[in-house]
């Protein structure tokens, strides 16, 4: 497929996400089963210009005057993969798959400025949310908000049980993969741009060796803070698909023990196969409290990676940042809370209970672990500064952070996915 049929593709894919309200990944997948001449680099290229407009949601449409499918199509063109207006015409000229240019909001592109836009327009975010940004960024918020709006890195970590960085980095060679900058087991591949791949990784003998795992450098920042130590006890007690357990689990070398668990059986499903490729011997995992109930008052370290709004994963989720509203935020604050309360009864006296979220708004951040330990006042916060030092030197990218007891990456100031930090201590 030429550019024309691959930004037609694109315009009907954005148009069944506004008409149908789905996942961007099944209105995709749903286009590729309609469409099954469309092959692997045609279809790569129109995910990119349906998560691209995605991203840029609010200002490509301040910009062109309209939300439309084909007016978002267009604007990606002109202002994320480089073309002008008329390169773009030149380009799609003699397409008879081309979609037709939108004349009315060409001419308004021409002639509006994104500076006088909206500030929540400019930042790409709703505008509902504008008011926590500024509460936790401060004067910063909008360069914070814009970088939110980017495409994502491809991110993996070196699992050490098997091999090290510089092994994978050896095996990856071809893949253009390089050290991460902060995360001491990281391995990046760059975003690329326009209708650019990145490689499929886990198609790599390497990975199916279990020499690493596909993880944000930020998820695994944070699972290094936790700073879990051999022959220590640690409840992974929100594990999910088990990436931060993975990471604890190789800090630790296979020494001690990582219990692993989760609500949701079907999110910690994919756990068991993963723990089996990597060559962990030192996890169990627990579908239900009850097997856990005879271990309160007896872990080292609990890792709380609670239920949140995600805002912090909005560049690689770009469909569920239009989605989210104020009762979604209220209903993860409550569930933040009865995770936090429910993970603390397994914390012995001296013991530490870590707080993580992926989200960037204080009322699942800062508030929560403020509140519980002026609710509980067995707990208190510990400062991240040591930690970070410690593990990640001065010299690198610093997290945002009011006083570094508790601390937030993000992609603007870390050049991760956006995560909230929080060590605490039981007294003893």
């Amino acid at each position: 497929m030429r550019l024309g049929g691959r930004l037609a593709g694109a315009i009907e894919v954005l148009e069944d996400i506004e008409k149908r309200k789905r996942p961007v990944a099944d209105a995709l997948k749903d286009w590729g089963l309609g469409h099954r001449f469309a092959g692997s680099g045609d279809r790569s290229a129109i995910g990119n210009i349906v998560y691209d407009a995605l991203r840029m949601k609010l200002s490509h449409a301040y910009l062109m005057d309209s939300d439309s499918a084909s007016a978002l199509g267009h604007a990606v063109m002109y202002r994320q993969w480089g073309f002008s207006p008329e390169a773009l015409a030149a380009e799609l000229d003699g397409d008879k798959f081309a979609p037709e240019a939108p004349a009315e909001q060409l001419q308004a592109f021409r002639s509006r400025r994104i500076e006088d836009a909206p500030a929540h327009v400019q930042g790409d975010i709703p505008e509902w949310v504008q008011a926590s940004f500024e509460e936790n960024f401060s004067d910063d918020w909008l360069e914070e908000a814009k970088a939110l709006a980017g495409r994502p890195t491809l991110d993996l970590r070196a699992n050490t049980l098997k091999a090290s960085r510089a092994k994978v980095l050896k095996a990856l060679e071809r893949s253009g993969a390089e050290a991460a900058t902060i995360a001491r087991n990281g391995i990046r591949i760059p975003a690329g741009e326009g209708a650019s791949r990145l490689p499929n990784v886990t198609a790599e003998l390497s990975f199916q060796k279990g020499w690493f795992e596909v993880q944000d450098e930020g998820s695994q920042i944070v699972a290094d803070l936790a700073y879990p130590q051999e022959g220590e006890q640690v409840l992974d007690y929100c594990a999910g698909g088990g990436g931060k357990t993975l990471a604890m689990s190789a800090a630790m070398n296979n020494k001690g023990q990582v219990h692993a668990y989760d609500t949701d059986r079907k999110r910690l499903a994919p756990i068991i196969e993963r723990l089996k490729r990597a060559g962990t011997r030192n996890v169990q995992v627990h579908e239900s409290t009850d097997s856990l109930a005879p271990l309160a008052g007896r872990f080292d370290r609990v890792l709380v990676d609670a239920p949140c709004t995600g805002t912090g994963t909005w560049r690689r989720r770009p469909d569920t940042k239009w989605r989210l509203n104020q009762k979604n935020l209220e209903e993860r604050i409550s569930q933040q809370e009865e995770a936090l309360a429910s993970a603390a009864q397994f914390v012995r006296p001296g013991g530490h209970l870590i707080y993580v979220t992926c989200s960037v708004l204080p009322e699942e951040n800062e508030a929560q672990v403020y509140g519980f330990c002026e609710d509980n006042p067995e707990f208190e916060i510990l400062s991240a500064a040591d930690i970070w030092a410690t593990l990640f030197g001065t010299d690198k990218p610093q997290p945002w952070s009011a006083d570094m007891k508790t601390v937030t990456l993000t992609p603007a100031s870390t050049g991760t996915d956006g995560f909230f930090f929080c060590l605490m201590q039981r007294k003893g």
